[in-house]
């Protein structure tokens, strides 16, 4: 596959489709036995918080991977994406009730490189109304 957006198209300033994606104490059970994380914090209520967290939080690596779909989906191809990385600045808090928490992923080209048809992709990532990942950012490389 390749990506299905083509460098010459794109703008620096062009903003992608955000998404929000929700997460449920089951998400956080099903992502721990993908990745084999069983780290109490995400499943054990009583334990994260005698831990001091709030409640039971999101995998770090969870929360990352669901803000690059944004981008992936954009590109229309997981490989397009050449590099990616980010700061981990607040934890997704998952109460244990119907809603769950949400991860709202908002993303714009930052730059046009001059390297092999690439773009830089500043990421924002929000739960909760604070800002979940920081210095978020992609390279893609474009058709």
């Amino acid at each position: 596959m390749t990506a299905k957006i083509s460098y010459d198209e794109v703008e620096v300033g062009t903003e992608l489709p955000a998404q929000t994606f929700p997460v449920s104490r089951a998400t956080l059970v099903r992502y721990a036995g993908a990745s084999g994380d069983f780290n109490p914090i995400h499943w054990n209520e009583r334990f994260a918080k005698e831990v001091g967290l709030p409640d039971v939080i999101a995998h770090g690596m969870f929360t990352m991977a669901e803000a690059i779909r944004v981008v992936t989906d954009w590109a229309g191809d997981p490989g397009a994406v050449a590099e990616y990385g980010v700061r981990f600045t607040k934890p997704v808090v998952v109460p244990n009730d119907e809603t769950g928490a949400l991860i709202e992923v908002s993303a714009k080209v930052a730059a046009k490189l001059d390297d092999d048809r690439t773009v830089r992709v500043d990421l924002t990532a929000m739960s909760a109304g604070q800002k979940v990942l920081g210095m978020s950012r992609a390279v893609v490389r474009l058709a």
